[in-house]
């Protein structure tokens, strides 16, 4: 096959080590084509024309010298003169005429294709250089992509289009940059089978989170239409996640899901232009719709998964959809080359020491801060206005833009997801971004200052002024684990990835109101029984909460199990205790659709709470929908690290009638390893722990409540706060007696409340009294880890 072609290599005859012959892309789409189709991964076909086909187009054009004189002593700082270079040099090779053998062979091996898929085939035309693709550099989008490309002239004209764009600014820039010689690099051209991806959708995929270097899941962003709006940064995607470890084990379920605004679509064009694809806008029952289901996430995952364990090594790649088809394509793949890169032993935590007017916000890109005068650039005419560390404000960004992005402090753009143009360069250059804001080019003035943050979760925000802000370095390498678990307290699932990079033994409070609260915002007896609500804004509200769910109540376990899956995911196979909902009246009512639900209480704090919800006519179904999350999650999931546990449970009558409720919602203690704990946090609780622990795996204290009912004071009344300390010895006597009775039944003791996180000597005294565990909060888990070592040194353990 291949001797009949001198200039062309076919995918099937392509292997990874060819990157000097066709370019890092196209080596890859060979690799896969040949390695991975017998494991299900589907690459269309398609041919290389080589690395040496661009040589011998410009040897017999006698284009070297004019070249080198345009390229030996371009200045990259000069922009307009780097601008006119690469104009000049593009218009060169543009210019230079494919020799006739060339375009007979590119003509033959189209005609092939169209053997195999039919005539009215038409190709992708994507650029390979030849250093592109390495493990250690990107250069994302440093050459062009032509697509819908229908064979004859038009085919030739693309190929030509693809040979100049090796000297576009950007890419003459970043060559620059990472010390590539010019003449040492040449550009192979893939042509492909075009996926018709405008029928369908298409996106970019990770086999690790982007964001904190996570290695467990595989992050998928889609779109509806070509791919190039994700890429760019023009669309906001849809985003999901699934979990590797339990995928491995056999389970198939989506881990997380985010909703993009998917605006507009990137379709062909009627033919009435001389453009071959054109932006749409998107239809509203379109966006409301993910573009892709639950199967095609599960499917794409495992492509990412096999495409990863193949090279051996995280990966970037590029998916579309057929819609003819309806097939999933790989389009491309390369290493990814910022989160991998990572070293793991430093741990960098950006804090914001106090807010302050939220201007903007959008997705964040990496975990940092910055500060800086803002400049806002609403036309690349208007680049060479930016002074180096400033914060770059613009509606997206392009390649073209590089240049003074790597001078940016940080980046804010209106439109884009988070595996856009804009978000790659900025992890890549370590500069915080929040992507997607909508309105940052409106809203934020050029020249004032403001703070980009990027450190308090999936949400960056952009403070006006210049808000204070700490920066704490840990070597971890050095740091050794304690006998006594130090576990997280951790609510935000958008935080779970980051934190579990914190030395620790799993999470000992997962707080479910915080992901009702953020996530649902519904009180769930609003959403089985809207003929309640009486009010048609809040009825409404709650509809458009729950668009495109079967139930409402399918709305609320979907988002529940989510989160806590998320929680889950993020330190497995680590224990993770999540606490089911613990909500007072006052709380619950403020919840969409509450008040309509709860009755006034005179003090919430020890009134219809906890434990005697859950098997309350008032609560129960709301009860049967958390059970129903937490069942999805160790069953679905297969998070079985899950443990659940009840707070506030006065008495033992109330313990057996809250588990046998659960046993009947398909949560038996003991059943697939399911362990539940109970919050240790009533008086009742230490002075009948033989007989709880009859009931019960362990117990996790809870200091708040604890000392409030110790003590007799009312923790949310102003007038009597400064008796509320977790310190008294009434106090200290009830945590030991409850640790020494956990350990006289074998049962776990841990402690879950804010103490040893703000009173170093409250950690001391758990240690010494002999505690399994305390959990912090992330912010004091370094400093008290270090504390607690410390003090077991002195003790002898």
């Amino acid at each position: 096959m291949s001797e009949s072609y001198h200039y062309i290599r076919w995918f099937n005859e392509l292997t990874i080590n060819d990157i000097p012959l066709v370019g890092g892309k196209n080596a890859s789409l060979g690799e896969m084509y040949r390695e991975l189709a017998g494991e299900g991964v589907i690459v269309p076909n398609g041919f290389a024309i080589t690395a040496e086909a661009y040589r011998y187009m410009l040897d017999q054009a006698g284009a070297w010298p004019r070249l080198h004189e345009l390229l030996d002593q371009v200045d990259a700082e000069d922009v307009n003169d780097l601008a006119y270079r690469a104009q000049q040099a593009r218009d060169l090779v543009y210019a230079a005429p494919l020799p006739a053998d060339l375009q007979a062979e590119i003509h033959r091996a189209f005609a092939r294709l169209q053997q195999q898929y039919g005539n009215d085939l038409s190709v992708a035309v994507r650029s390979s250089a030849t250093a592109e693709d390495l493990p250690t550099a990107s250069f994302a989008g440093q050459q062009d992509t032509y697509l819908n490309i229908r064979g004859g002239q038009a085919l030739m004209d693309a190929c030509k289009r693809c040979f100049a764009s090796l000297f576009t600014d950007r890419a003459i820039h970043y060559r620059l940059d990472q010390g590539f010689d010019h003449f040492k690099i040449a550009l192979s051209i893939g042509v492909m089978k075009m996926v018709r991806s405008d029928l369908a959708a298409s996106g970019v995929m990770f086999s690790l989170d982007t964001e904190s270097g996570f290695k467990d899941a595989v992050f998928i962003t889609g779109a509806y239409g070509l791919g190039e709006n994700v890429v760019q940064g023009a669309v906001d995607p849809d985003e999901f996640y699934v979990h590797k470890p339990t995928f491995a084990q056999g389970y198939r379920a989506v881990l997380r899901r985010t909703l993009g605004a998917k605006k507009i679509k990137m379709i062909y064009s009627d033919g009435r232009t001389r453009e071959p694809i054109r932006n749409v806008a998107t239809a509203n029952e379109e966006r409301r719709l993910f573009c892709i289901s639950d199967a095609e996430v599960l499917q794409l995952a495992d492509y990412a998964i096999k495409i990863e364990r193949h090279y051996g090594r995280p990966m970037d790649m590029e998916w579309a959809k057929d819609g003819l088809d309806g097939q999933l394509y790989i389009v491309q793949a390369r290493p990814e080359t910022v989160a991998s890169q990572r070293s793991g032993n430093v741990l960098e935590q950006y804090l914001v020491k106090q807010g302050g007017e939220v201007l903007v916000r959008g997705h964040a890109v990496g975990s940092k801060i910055a500060v800086g005068a803002a400049r806002v650039i609403d036309n690349v005419s208007k680049l060479s206005t930016f002074k180096p560390g400033e914060v770059l404000v613009a509606d997206m960004t392009t390649p073209d833009w590089e240049p003074v992005m790597k001078t940016a402090a940080a980046i804010v753009t209106n439109r884009g997801g988070r595996t856009c143009h804009a978000a790659i360069i900025a992890r890549e250059l370590g500069v915080p971004a929040v992507i997607g804001c909508e309105n940052a080019t409106a809203t934020i003035v050029s020249g004032s200052d403001v703070t980009v943050s990027c450190a308090e979760g999936d949400a960056g925000k952009v403070y006006r002024g210049r808000v204070d802000f700490e920066v704490i370095r840990t070597d971890l390498s050095q740091m050794q684990r304690p006998k006594t678990k130090i576990m997280l307290n951790l609510g935000n699932p958008e935080l779970a990835f980051k934190h579990s990079f914190l030395p620790n033994d799993g999470v000992g409070l997962a707080r479910m109101e915080f992901i009702i609260t953020e996530y649902i915002k519904a009180h769930p007896l609003a959403l089985i029984h809207p003929e309640r609500v009486e009010d048609a804004d809040e009825l409404e509200r709650l509809e458009l909460l729950t668009e495109g769910y079967a139930k409402p109540e399918d709305f609320f376990i979907q988002r529940l199990a989510e989160g806590v899956g998320t929680l889950g995911a993020a330190f497995y196979p680590k224990p993770v205790v999540v606490r089911m909902s613990d909500f007072k009246t006052n709380e619950y009512a403020t919840l969409l659709g509450g008040r309509w639900f709860e009755r006034e209480e005179a003090n919430p704090m020890i009134g219809f709470r906890g434990a005697s919800r859950y098997v309350h006519p008032a609560y129960a179904e709301g009860f049967a929908l958390e059970c129903a999350a937490m069942k999805r999650v160790r069953e679905q999931m297969g998070l079985t690290n899950v443990v659940l546990m009840i707070p506030f449970c006065r008495r033992i009558g109330e313990a057996e009638k809250v588990l046998e409720a659960m046993a009947r919602h398909g949560l038996k203690r003991g059943d697939n390893g399911l362990e539940i704990y109970v919050m240790c946090e009533i008086p009742n609780n230490v002075i009948l722990i033989d007989e709880f622990s009859r009931l019960f795996d362990g117990f996790s204290i809870g200091s708040n409540d604890l000392t409030q009912l110790t003590l007799g004071v009312d923790r949310d009344s102003e007038i009597v706060a400064n008796d509320f300390d977790e310190r008294d010895p009434g106090v200290k006597t009830m945590i030991r007696m409850a640790v020494e009775g956990a350990r006289r039944n074998g049962r776990h003791s841990g402690l879950c409340g804010q103490a040893p996180s703000d009173y170093p000597e409250m950690a001391e005294y758990l240690v010494e009294i002999g505690i399994d565990s305390m959990s912090l909060n992330p912010d004091t888990v370094l400093q008290t880890t270090r504390r607690v070592l410390e003090l077991e040194r002195r003790l002898g353990r």
